[in-house]
């Protein structure tokens, strides 16, 4: 027994098998010594089972009898070798991590394993299979599984689709399985890698909780599974298409690593474990997340030279610090359906070229960003007419578009160079200091030059083709965007430096889609956008107060026309950007925190600073209240011995306040962090759609 400890977390990992098995992930343990173990955790033989009890292997073996999904699956040429037993183990411990590798002489595979607890409180686990024989091992499949205890029987999950990502479901589980697959090439809208066991009472602040995340931006496979003989488990992999992956003799594969997050807390500790785990395999973080203006929404197609340096400086006007160009500056792209993978300057829109453009941003004292999707073509492309063998596709079969786009086969070499030219001259010859990478398809029929299945190597072109640019050009940052949320994970966020969130702004569904994809994201790397009046994904109109408020929280920007704000939307929205600027340290340094309602119409979160010293939070009405005064909010998790000064932050006008306000809003007053947690604020009596900040500072 290996017992790994760290910040209250302790697992306990068996290395006697042939495969380890995680048999305690959870609260600390004492200096408990191995036959203790054994004793505590060893399950008696049953009528009518085997004679041996099979282990729970982070990667279970159907040739011992395990009744879960087998992690390894796969087979050799005629069927062989198609349940592997490793019975053989040898394993490398230090303080942090247990490294074992474990062989299957009569299968000729060997399964290497990877355990650690980071220095983040997260557990990352990942397996590799290499083919020791002298024929091909067709694989199906390596997963990670992960243990979870009897009293864990809730299971939280998310779905989604464009513009409506990471909603959160919560749904207790007695027996059976619940399973998700994703096929669409990237992490995705509709099936986001995540999931959460939980005791039944666990709340944001209460109760034990473990996250399972699958640190990959392609097709997966989630699995939470209560075993007949009541053990729990979840399991995490890539999702593999028939034939895509075939072992050659002496070759391997490697399972994205899964990461682990672990609370008595209940889950806003959690997901903070999961943030430091995603801040601590980041890219390079920037020393200021500036704010910035990104043109979609507000210019679409139209490049007129004229109108976005107008653009610009109204921008600058209000406090932007970046000038994000986005879809339409290349090729033949006038509108969606052409140019695609032709990304030099177009001189039809921009006959001098980007510089004049790029210079005037600069002198208003903003930098330049701008748009590119790589891993997409038009039929309507130089690029395809000159090269139609480089598109993603099955051969002999008509192609299924997706928004008038096909896919360029990464993995085809010539085609990697060609693309990899193109991007590395557009920023070598600009100063350009930011780059929104876009994916505005899923992978469908994808296949390769050889006739296999092509999205695992187009998802690792993908990584190398990101990875090399930023090698090349240290200094540019990049943002991932799929359609918005389609491609959130650990595994881009290695990569880049900001995701989209989501192409919806329409703040009432941006409150619920960034406190989904919160629960594995920090809120420095979620990009939130302060929309038009009118949603253009929704058709409801907002006020600038509740648009601003949502915007806030993360990296913020603005996708509306400064210009075309009346009066009093302009003001709120640079008073806004001040305000973000003079808390900016707190807002992308602290710890993202959520707070259990008794108005379910509702929903209250903020930041609190590391050394709980100071706190920006936030109360959103999002509906009508069923009570003429809504219940105090209990604002936990603060020091309860600390005195805070607590101040209404005001923005805007607040909608619908009654006859009066609660004393606390209009004359600051000193409280403990313990007379937060037990009395709470009472809010105000406010209309629906409309939400107030909070400011604590001991």
């Amino acid at each position: 027994m290996v017992h790994l400890v760290h910040d209250g977390v302790s697992v306990v990992v068996d290395v006697s098998g042939g495969v380890p098995a995680i048999v305690h992930w959870g609260a600390a343990l004492g200096a408990v010594d191995a036959a203790t173990l054994i004793a505590l955790t060893h399950r008696p033989l049953t009528h009518g089972s085997l004679d041996v009890v099979p282990p729970l292997h982070i990667v279970p073996q159907h040739s011992l009898g395990s009744l879960a999904r087998p992690g390894l699956a796969g087979h050799r040429p005629g069927g062989r070798d198609w349940a592997a037993r490793f019975e053989v183990c040898e394993a490398q411990i230090t303080s942090r991590s247990v490294h074992t590798s474990s062989r299957d002489a009569i299968a000729c595979l060997r399964l290497d394993t990877h355990i650690e607890l980071t220095e983040s409180g997260a557990l990352r686990v990942g397996a590799v299979v290499t083919n020791e024989g002298d024929s091909r091992f067709l694989l199906d499949g390596l997963t990670v599984s992960l243990p979870a205890p009897a009293h864990a029987q809730d299971l939280t999950t998310y779905s989604g689709r464009w513009a409506r990502e990471a909603t959160t479901h919560r749904h207790t589980i007695t027996h059976g399985a619940w399973t998700t697959e994703n096929r669409t090439g990237r992490t995705s809208h509709e099936y986001p890698p995540m999931l959460w066991w939980s005791s039944t009472a666990a709340r944001e602040w209460s109760g034990e909780v473990w996250g399972c995340h699958l640190e990959w931006s392609g097709n997966h496979a989630l699995l939470a599974e209560v075993l007949p003989d009541g053990r729990r488990y979840a399991q995490l992999g890539e999702l593999l298409m028939p034939g895509e992956v075939c072992l050659d003799p002496g070759t391997s594969y490697a399972s994205p690593v899964v990461v682990g997050a672990y609370s008595a807390n209940g889950f806003t500790p959690a997901t903070w474990v999961m943030h430091r785990a995603a801040r601590n395999r980041a890219a390079t973080a920037p020393k200021l997340r500036k704010i910035l203006l990104n043109t979609w929404e507000a210019t679409y197609f139209d490049h007129d030279t004229t109108k976005l340096r107008a653009l610009a400086d109204a921008a600058a006007a209000i406090g932007i610090e970046r000038f994000v160009l986005d879809d339409g500056w290349f090729g033949a792209r006038r509108s969606d359906r052409a140019g695609l993978g032709d990304w030099v300057v177009s001189p039809e829109v921009y006959p001098e070229g980007l510089a004049p453009l790029i210079a005037h941003v600069t002198s208003l004292g903003m930098d330049f960003g701008i748009w590119v999707e790589p891993e997409m073509v038009n039929p309507d492309s130089d690029l395809v007419r000159s090269h139609p063998d480089w598109v993603l596709h099955a051969s002999g079969y008509e192609p299924l578009l997706a928004r008038h786009q096909l896919l360029l086969d990464l993995a085809n070499d010539a085609a990697f160079a060609h693309v990899f030219a193109q991007l590395d001259a557009l920023l070598r010859d600009h100063q350009i200091a930011f780059v929104k990478w876009d994916m505005n398809r899923p992978l469908i029929h994808a296949t390769a030059t050889d006739g296999a299945a092509g999205a695992h190597r187009q998802t690792l072109a993908f990584y190398r083709l990101v990875d090399e640019l930023r090698t090349v050009h240290p200094q540019v940052e990049f943002e991932s965007c799929a359609s918005g949320g389609g491609r959130i994970d650990h595994g881009v966020l290695s990569r880049m430096v900001r995701v989209w969130t989501s192409d919806c702004n329409d703040p009432l569904e941006r409150q619920r889609i960034q406190r989904g994809v919160g629960m594995w994201v920090p809120n420095e790397m979620l990009g939130m956008h302060v929309g038009a009046r009118r949603s253009h994904t929704t058709g409801r109109s907002h006020s600038i107060e509740l648009r601003t408020l949502t915007a806030l929280f993360g990296w913020l920007g603005v996708e509306c026309d400064p210009r075309k704000l009346a009066e009093h939307e302009q003001r709120v929205l640079r008073d806004v950007i001040a305000l973000h600027k003079q808390h900016r340290a707190l807002l992308h340094g602290g710890d993202a925190v959520r707070f259990d309602l008794a108005d379910d119409t509702a929903l209250a979160h903020g930041v609190y600073s590391v050394d709980r010293s100071e706190a920006l939070v936030s109360y959103i009405q999002m509906a009508t209240s069923p009570w003429l005064v809504a219940p105090r909010w209990q604002i936990l998790g603060l020091d309860p011995e600390r005195t805070y000064t607590v101040t209404h932050l005001a923005v805007g006008q607040l909608g619908g306040v009654g006859r009066s306000l609660p004393d606390w809003m209009t004359t600051p007053v000193a409280c403990t962090g313990r007379d937060l947690a037990v009395i709470g604020l009472q809010p105000p009596s406010m209309w629906p759609e409309t939400g107030m900040l909070v400011h604590l500072r001991s």
